[in-house]
């Protein structure tokens, strides 16, 4: 009796103790995430400076760190990041993953920044996410040498992206079938 009360408290302090592992794994992720934002941004603004103005005055924003890979006829990508409300400042955290078909080679690290003029482009990008495809890139980046274009695109009503390559080489033409979600392990509170 004694010993089945034991293993019941153990096991008690067990449970708790990986509950709040993962809690603060999650919290680990959600700063990292927040991080990455924010460098994201600033490495945006010294490229672009007009972009600050416009994304202060925007309904809100989401910044995503991506690694992409192409090799021959197959491409995929992966990555996090968060959205933010610019007026409530409300932060979701978010996933993004693609898959495409198409000519190239490479690897690439980069970021992807959506600029949303409007709480309707926002809230549907909040409640629906994002799909996009066809992407053509030509970019080489090592560290700070090197060059890459990145320049604003509008992907619907309202809503503006930028791609900034942090590392990485690539040369392609591709599909692509793009979904961004919302994370929601890093969503719960």
């Amino acid at each position: 009796m004694k010993f089945k009360a034991i293993a019941c408290v153990l096991a008690l302090a067990l449970l708790s103790a990986a509950a709040y592992s993962g809690e603060d794994d999650n919290e680990k992720k959600r700063e990292k995430s927040r991080k990455m934002a924010t460098q994201t941004l600033q490495d945006l603004y010294k490229l672009q400076p007009t972009t600050q103005a416009a994304i202060q005055k925007s309904a809100g924003y989401a910044v995503f760190n991506n690694m992409g890979t192409n090799l021959l006829v197959v491409s995929t990508a992966r990555g996090s990041g968060i959205a933010v409300n610019s007026q409530s400042k409300q932060e979701t955290f978010m996933k993004m993953v693609s898959a495409g078909a198409g000519l190239g080679v490479g690897v690439k690290d980069y970021r992807v920044i959506f600029v949303f003029e409007n709480d309707k482009a926002l809230t549907q990008f909040l409640d629906s996410g994002w799909s996009g495809s066809a992407q053509t890139d030509a970019a080489a980046k090592a560290g700070k040498s090197g060059a890459a274009y990145s320049g604003a695109v509008e992907v619907a009503p309202g809503v503006w992206v930028y791609q900034i390559t942090k590392n990485g080489i690539a040369l392609q033409i591709t599909l692509q079938g793009t979904k961004y979600y919302k994370d929601d392990d890093l969503n719960k509170k």
